[in-house]
């Protein structure tokens, strides 16, 4: 078959038989290409298929428990960090203790990969709920050096001619130290060799618990010595009494509400356990009416006069003579810096006689008031 113009321009079907003498059967012609065509698309169809079941089987093939296999573009930080919590040192090669180890450290300490301390500091939140209101940073400095406004110029009125008076801004700084925290977790060792378990996250879970405990007592009450200086220990920081000798009234938290500037105010978080909240929410008025009515709209905060709530275990409770709130902008007043986020070190000889493996964990986090206006206390007592 070929094509041949007519004398229209337009192109016309010639159809020859098989020695390219005279017209074929053009019904012949086309189903003799139809039939090689067929011919063609089954054997891509076959080879599609043979691709096809080959994607099927690698899919499976990782989707199945207990694999180890990863995918391409997960990062070597990761996969030799899972080795090492697996295995330990020696079940790295040179180039994989490179890529875990930061400095010359003999005591076989190493600084966990991007994830794992993404994955840590998050759950850290959960437990030390002082990070939700105050303001975190990063330093790679043994202390931090804040600069601060101690004194601000005043005008004067004065007439046409008079002498202007002279005035000027002070300035002074605020020095937070770094410390140091430290705790071991210990992990079965059955945990360990099963490679269906995501040893990571249960190791990063149980680092985060322990160090957001210590976190949180410490933002809140520690004495700075080898820790941070909580906020509730802080002499610099004013309180309201109370109204009450024993008791929580809503005259002393609308009191302790309005002592703080108006800027702060705005911007201000009621800290304090959960048995002080419990009893904020059985204040009644004269009626008999609950005085503080939580939003019940699903996601929203739970609120005292118009400003968040967050709970803090580590907050005093309700006696003679306490803090047990504290009101104010911790994001401005309250500073917490981390140093090193985490640096694990793996023991598998000190609890192997009861098939344990032993994780030493450390971190390095200071924490200081900053400013000491934006933040009071709430003293049960009647002055």
């Amino acid at each position: 078959m070929k094509h041949q113009r007519d004398w229209r321009g337009s192109t016309a079907l010639e159809f020859k038989d098989e020695n390219g003498g005279g017209d074929a059967d053009p019904v012949k012609a086309i189903e003799a290409m139809s039939a090689a065509l067929d011919t063609k698309l089954a054997g891509f169809t076959g080879e599609l298929k043979k691709v096809s079941d080959k994607v099927d089987a690698e899919v499976a093939k990782r989707n199945r428990p207990g694999t180890e296999t990863k995918m391409e573009g997960e990062k070597i930080e990761h996969k030799v960090f899972e080795t090492f919590l697996r295995k330990g040192r020696e079940g790295l090669s040179a180039d994989e203790v490179k890529t875990l180890r930061i400095s010359d450290d003999t005591a076989g300490g190493y600084l966990a990969e991007e994830d794992f301390v993404a994955e840590v500091d998050k759950n850290i939140v959960q437990y030390s709920p002082i990070r939700q209101a105050a303001r975190v940073g990063q330093t790679a400095s043994s202390a931090v050096i804040i600069p601060r406004r101690t004194g601000s110029p005043t005008a004067t009125w004065v007439g046409e001619t008079e002498t202007r008076p002279e005035t000027e801004s002070t300035y002074g700084q605020q020095e937070i130290p770094i410390d140091e925290m430290a705790c071991y977790i210990d992990v079965s060792n059955k945990l360990l060799e099963d490679a269906a378990v995501d040893v990571g996250a249960e190791v990063a879970f149980d680092i985060a618990e322990e160090f957001g405990r210590a976190e949180g007592a410490a933002f809140v009450s520690g004495n700075g010595v080898k820790k941070p200086l909580g906020f509730m220990s802080d002499t610099n920081l004013s309180y309201t009494p109370g109204t009450d000798a024993s008791l929580i009234k809503a005259d002393g938290l609308i009191d302790l509400f309005y002592a703080i500037k108006p800027f702060y105010r705005q911007r201000g978080v009621f800290l304090m356990n959960g048995s002080t909240l419990a009893a904020i929410r059985k204040l009644k008025d004269g009626q008999g009416q609950y005085l503080w009515q939580p939003g019940l709209a699903a996601g929203q905060p739970e609120t005292i006069l118009g400003r968040p709530a967050v709970e803090a275990v580590d907050m005093p409770d309700i006696a003679g003579n306490a803090y047990p709130v504290a009101f104010g902008d911790f994001s401005t007043g309250f500073r917490i810096y981390d140093r090193i986020s985490l640096s694990l070190i793996r023991d598998p000889y000190t609890q192997a006689t009861i098939g344990l493996t032993r994780f030493h964990a450390r971190r390095r986090v200071g924490a200081r008031v900053v400013r000491a206006e934006s933040i009071r206390k709430l003293k049960i007592a009647t002055s």
